[in-house]
């Protein structure tokens, strides 16, 4: 990739960690059921990109593999936004955003997994430390939300899913679908997936206030459009675990944030709890070699 390639996708990829890092305050603010966030916001970037949609399926049909690969990440990323957005009504922003964290510590192992490669003794360190961290994590955050055990174990299940999301994103835009046409169906999926849950869990589907579908609206287009997009768009271009690391970032800003806004601060065990777990996501995906194909596909105009 050329400088002024590396140049374009790296602030793309800046410009998504900042907004991603937004989600927390947004979904706080919303104060609605997490399934009911998770549900409008996926329908409303959908809605949004609807015709970017068409048009990308249009240049780049999904088929066969590929639109399998697309269906079942679309149900990752509802079972991502289901678990992980109920974390935060239950346990403390700076606990669920750093263990949601671990995505790239998921990506590094499960593409370790599928390739069939035994993990360096490095890589188990790693592993060792980001357990320990979430392990002080949960010890630290017992006086934390109404539920914090349940809610670190929500977000432990966001992360995996993310994981498995972004993997499966990256795949089919190597295979030559445009992220327009990815993206869309992808959330289109994970709406269908979430609509259901509102009342499988005897929630109310609208009965909330219209500030709440405010702050809704916002988390669909700053964290899920200029997000997820930007991220998906730096995953088809640089190397997964990479791009999994500088999300690291967002559990950074999303805690500065929860302490200006609400003012809640962390517990000193939550601290070094989020330390030791980010210096062994970090070990564990530095010291890990992901298969990276030695050339993209051409770059479908318009993405």
């Amino acid at each position: 990739m050329a400088a002024s390639g590396r140049t374009r996708v790296g602030a793309v990829l800046a410009v998504a960690i900042l907004a991603i890092s937004l989600a927390a305050i947004f979904v706080r603010l919303a104060a609605a059921p997490g399934v009911v966030i998770a549900l409008y916001r996926m329908a409303l970037a959908t809605l949004v990109m609807v015709p970017i949609t068409l048009r990308g399926l249009r240049r780049t049909p999904l088929r066969g593999r590929a639109l399998l690969l697309t269906v079942a990440a679309g149900v990752l990323l509802g079972v991502h936004f289901a678990t992980w957005i109920t974390s935060l009504n239950v346990t403390t922003v700076a606990a669920s955003v750093t263990l949601v964290a671990t995505t790239p510590l998921w990506v590094a192992l499960f593409a370790w997994l599928f390739s069939g490669r035994a993990p360096t003794f490095s890589v188990l360190i790693g592993v060792v430390l980001a357990v320990g961290g979430a392990a002080v994590i949960g010890f630290g955050d017992l006086g934390g939300g109404t539920s914090p055990l349940v809610g670190d174990a929500l977000a432990l299940a966001g992360a995996a899913s993310a994981a498995g999301y972004l993997l499966l994103g990256r795949t089919v835009q190597r295979s030559g679908v445009g992220l327009d046409a990815y993206a869309g169906t992808a959330y289109a999926v994970a709406a269908v997936v979430l609509a259901p849950l509102p009342a499988v869990f005897g929630l109310s589907y609208g009965a909330y206030p219209a500030v709440s579908f405010a702050w809704i609206a916002l988390l669909a287009l700053v964290p899920q459009l200029i997000g997820h997009n930007g991220i998906n768009y730096a995953m088809r271009h640089l190397d997964p675990t990479l791009v999994a690391t500088t999300t690291l970032l967002e559990p950074i800003g999303s805690t500065l944030l929860a302490l200006a806004v609400f003012a809640e601060v962390p517990s000193a065990l939550t601290v070094v709890g989020a330390l030791i777990l980010l210096a062994g996501v970090v070990f564990t995906v530095r010291s890990t070699e992901l298969p990276v194909p030695q050339a993209a596909p051409p770059e479908v105009p318009g993405d």
